[in-house]
């Protein structure tokens, strides 16, 4: 799995990245809260979330580790798309999501576009208890941890084997709260059990 990818940047513009490292240009979808932060530099380091499914293959980039953290809580969430936890990330920042998750405000999460009552709603309750007042808790957890390469086997073959990646993001963390040195035959055993 690519964590970050460091090189010159090649071409910005508010909804995507080039990052030119090692002869290869990748390109990254962003939020504008990173297009900010890349603004005018031309060495940078962009973290990145690798969006596979059977027809696509993206890479999401953010200048941050606190917001793909976010990201992937906000993805964890069913009826949140990668697409939707970008508008959500473009149209407030980090924190301002943290806090309206934590403050319960449904209508700040509402007022993003392409997020309704419902969606919003599922948000806040599926989340607040994971949030943290410093990076996104859960995520950094899962995500940084030693198991990130088994986590990332494990649920790239429960989505091939036709889960969502709402639903296998619920139900891994759990798993690994269990047992935190689970193998990836473990969890998705673990998971097909609970999915």
């Amino acid at each position: 799995m690519i964590d970050y990818i460091k090189g010159e940047l090649a071409v910005l513009n508010p909804t995507e990245a080039v990052i030119e490292c090692g002869g290869l240009g990748y390109s990254c979808l962003i939020s504008l809260q990173t297009f900010e932060k890349l603004q005018g530099q031309q060495q940078v380091k962009v973290f990145v979330h690798h969006y596979l499914r059977e027809d696509e293959e993206l890479f999401y980039g953010f200048a941050t580790e606190d917001e793909r953290d976010m990201f992937r809580l906000l993805i964890s969430v069913s009826g949140v798309g990668c697409g939707s936890a970008r508008m959500m990330l473009s149209s407030l920042t980090t924190d301002e999501v943290r806090s309206a998750i934590i403050g319960e405000d449904i209508s700040k999460i509402k007022s993003v576009k392409g997020i309704g009552l419902k969606t919003a709603q599922r948000v806040v309750v599926d989340l607040r208890d994971r949030v943290a007042k410093g990076p996104a808790a859960d995520a950094t957890a899962l995500f940084q941890t030693g198991n990130n390469a088994v986590v990332d086997e494990a649920t790239t073959a429960l989505v091939m084997l036709g889960f969502s990646k709402a639903a296998v993001g619920k139900v891994i963390p759990s798993i690994l709260k269990a047992n935190p040195a689970a193998k990836v035959e473990d969890l998705i055993k673990a998971a097909l059990q609970k999915l």
